[in-house]
């Protein structure tokens, strides 16, 4: 189907679409659309996360939707106008299913490009990581449901528990949630993920990881946990730690910092603290915090 608009009406009509307000997403907000030698670039920042990111996105061949997957593929379109409300909606849930966590990532001119082709699964395979869910779920007995109602004055559908009850199933495959349930008392903690086998049943459960907030303003993110049961690849570790990393960043932190001094963080891109532990810019496009250090002569 041959295409009758030109590409900078595409270019027009996709700009005027993606930089309004709510044009995509609410947790997306534009900075430009502009033309590429191969396409358009599309740059925009991600919920809270520090970094500007961009996207390429190439023009239409042809006067079809820009859709994908699923049974809207290939419907034709009528006008530019058409093709980048398409587009937008495509965009909106690409982001709202990770894109940016998934994207392989190249440092360009002060912004981060993403690019999904042949990007790893973040998680590892066989495996599956989640947000240890902090509301009230059947494990929750009766006298603990009317604990948590008499606290927030009326029951709801969805109410917080008691700390003892979060993350039961994780303590009975013998891990310690002692850290991640004394940081929700203490209003700190910024995420706790679970990992476990990638299955109907859900599990078992095979690690977690928890971070806190460092200070007020939520910039300081410290990667308290990080557990994987015996036996369970490395690899889910890495996992937990990287979207660990992402979590914090899309709710605003500038830094990440550890006492966990694993040298196989060094390959997710932590650094060595001058004061000791690990330490990570969630900025993808500044320097490390600090240098590598020199090698020590007397062990070469």
């Amino acid at each position: 189907m041959t295409i009758e608009w030109s590409r900078q009406e595409v270019l027009e009509a996709v700009r005027t679409r993606l930089l309004r307000p709510g044009g995509v997403t609410k947790e997306y907000s534009a900075v430009d659309v502009m033309a590429a030698p191969d396409g358009m670039l599309v740059i925009f920042h991600w919920r809270r996360d520090p970094n500007t990111y961009a996207i390429k996105v190439g023009f239409p061949m042809a006067s079809r939707s820009p859709w994908t997957g699923g049974s809207y593929t290939g419907l034709p379109v009528t006008s530019a106008d058409e093709w980048a409300t398409d587009f937008a909606s495509r965009l909106a849930e690409e982001l709202d299913t990770g894109l940016v966590r998934r994207s392989r990532r190249v440092i360009r001119d002060g912004y981060v490009l993403l690019d999904t082709h042949d990007a790893p699964d973040v998680c590892p395979t066989g495996f599956f990581i989640s947000s240890v869910p902090l509301d009230v779920g059947l494990s929750a007995s009766p006298d603990d449901l009317e604990r948590a109602y008499s606290i927030l004055g009326s029951p709801s559908a969805s109410v917080s528990p008691p700390a003892s009850k979060v993350g039961i199933w994780l303590a009975r495959a013998g891990m310690d949630v002692t850290t991640p349930r004394r940081l929700i008392v203490e209003a700190r903690l910024a995420c706790w993920l679970q990992a476990y086998v990638d299955n109907a049943r859900g599990e078992p459960f095979v690690g977690q990881a928890a971070a806190s907030w460092e200070d007020e303003r939520h910039t300081i993110a410290r990667l308290e946990v990080v557990h994987i049961q015996p036996g369970v690849p490395s690899q889910v570790r890495d996992a937990l730690v990287r979207l660990a990393v992402c979590e914090v960043a899309e709710a605003g932190a500038l830094r990440v910092v550890t006492a966990v001094d694993d040298p196989e963080f060094h390959g997710l891109g932590f650094r060595p603290a001058s004061g000791g532990g690990l330490t990570l810019h969630t900025r993808s496009t500044e320097p490390p915090l600090d240098p590598w250090p020199e090698p020590d002569p007397r062990r070469a």
